[in-house]
């Protein structure tokens, strides 16, 4: 049996691919176009990477921002339901999961079999999202990549005081211009955000263990504001780009296993 997980954000599209067991592959690719192109762009990567034609795959959960565009969905599922699912697999004792995406973010709280109890979302204002570093890597000029490096090399957090994303990015511009190191920067804008997304989580309880999930967890310099914030340690797996994906396939194999048993 093969199935597989598409995760459709709005910056990668993402798909994971399981068999009986085992995951086989992975795929991240930029979105480029719309949804529905970003989801036919994935599977054609699919089949590249792995050699296995889609005809061979018994069947795909969609999930994320563009769930609704995957032409080859057999099911689709929410995205708190997809990284509550893919993170109770990878580390059953997670009982929160902090999510921020490139245009949202999400916190959850699950129980020992990975039903989500009670969830929160920010999708209106792009200050407590990935947005926000996108924004504030242009203006400072540099590959969103490179943030957690300057994070690291900040000996101080320089406080951003606007909430809004436009006016933070005329408040990053003025401290450039007055000289501020862009260490110091980065370093205010991840405890800006984390502080944002803490009080969203905070919003509906917080239970450890917490695991952060999404693009924004490979950013080591967010990782250790959210845990400066939030006061513990998170879990980060390998595959937290993954987890939507890795849920929705998961919930593909669930089907499949329930079709066959009935």
């Amino acid at each position: 049996m093969i199935v597989a997980g598409c995760d459709i954000g709005s910056t990668t599209a993402k798909a994971v691919i399981l068999d009986d067991t085992n995951i086989i592959a992975k795929v991240i690719l930029p979105v480029e176009g719309s949804p529905k192109d970003a989801a036919e762009n994935l599977l054609a990567a699919v089949e590249k990477t792995t050699g296995i034609h889609s005809s061979s795959i018994e069947a795909w959960c969609g999930t994320g921002y563009g769930q609704k565009n995957i032409p080859f969905a057999t099911i689709v599922e929410s995205e708190i339901v997809c990284h509550a699912k893919g993170i109770q697999f990878i580390d059953p004792a997670v009982r929160t999961i902090v999510d921020i995406g490139g245009q949202d973010a999400k916190v959850c709280r699950i129980d020992a079999y990975g039903n989500v109890q009670r969830y929160v979302y920010n999708d209106k204002c792009a200050s407590g999202t990935g947005r926000f570093l996108e924004i504030t890597a242009d203006v400072l000029e540099v590959p969103i990549t490179e943030l957690s490096t300057l994070d690291a090399k900040g000996v101080k957090d320089v406080t951003l005081s606007n909430q809004c994303v436009v006016f933070a990015e005329t408040e990053v511009i003025s401290l450039l211009n007055a000289g501020e190191d862009m260490g110091n920067i980065v370093k205010g804008l991840h405890k800006a955000l984390a502080s944002r997304v803490a009080a969203l989580a905070l919003s509906i309880g917080v239970e450890e263990k917490i695991a952060f999930t999404g693009g924004v967890a490979h950013n080591a310099g967010m990782v250790g504001a959210l845990e400066r914030v939030l006061k513990t340690k998170l879990v980060v797996h390998e595959y937290c780009q993954i987890m939507g994906a890795l849920g929705a396939a998961l919930l593909a194999r669930e089907r499949v296993q329930n079709r066959v048993a009935s």
